[in-house]
């Protein structure tokens, strides 16, 4: 969680990377993803650090932009500080994160992912570091996923994998290799 403009740096850095970009700063068009992910770490910093009525009037304006950007990107619904460093959102296409979902460092995410919960539930998943997901996945309910694993493509998970290193896949998942995460994820990442 973004705690200090420090932090703020080091995630916008470690997203930057994750997404494969070699510029410092995205361009005006094209690049709009990267723009949300900077929109979205900038509001997890004011609504994490900038306390008091004028903090929270700041808050409510940059949430209000960044779900703006979200609805021209196809339905992103990303809450804020549910994602650590690392984040790569690979293509325009809904993504829906339940508010509870805490997902670890360097996750790549596919487009037409729901990550929710279930039958009226609160929670939904904890989803370990190193994690790919891809496209229109879903992780349906209180679950746990290790770190390192892969999650294919229209996969429905519904129970925990505690396995690290692993891919999962099929409806209702389940463990299909012992092949990890990592040729998902960008070079450069701290995988460790």
């Amino acid at each position: 969680m973004i705690q200090s403009k420090s932090d703020l740096k080091y995630y916008l850095e470690q997203d930057r990377i994750a997404l494969y970009k070699k510029t410092k700063r995205p361009r005006i068009a094209g690049d709009e993803i990267w723009q949300y992910e900077i929109l979205l770490r900038k509001t997890e910093y004011i609504l994490n650090c900038k306390k008091g009525i004028f903090g929270r009037l700041i808050g409510v304006w940059y949430h209000y932009r960044l779900r703006k950007l979200g609805r021209r990107l196809c339905g992103f619904h990303i809450p804020p500080n549910a994602f650590r460093e690392g984040l790569s959102i690979a293509h325009w296409g809904p993504i829906v994160v339940h508010p509870s979902a805490r997902i670890g460092k360097n996750c790549r995410i596919q487009q037409c992912v729901t990550i929710g919960a279930t039958n009226g539930g609160t929670q939904a998943a904890v989803i370990g570091d190193n994690v790919f997901i891809g496209p229109c996945a879903s992780i349906i309910g209180e679950v746990t996923i290790a770190d390192d694993i892969a999650i294919g493509a229209g996969s429905v998970v519904t129970k925990s994998f505690t396995e690290s290193g692993v891919t999962i896949a099929g409806v209702p998942a389940k463990k299909i290799s012992d092949n990890n995460s990592h040729s998902n994820l960008a070079p450069g990442l701290n995988l460790g």
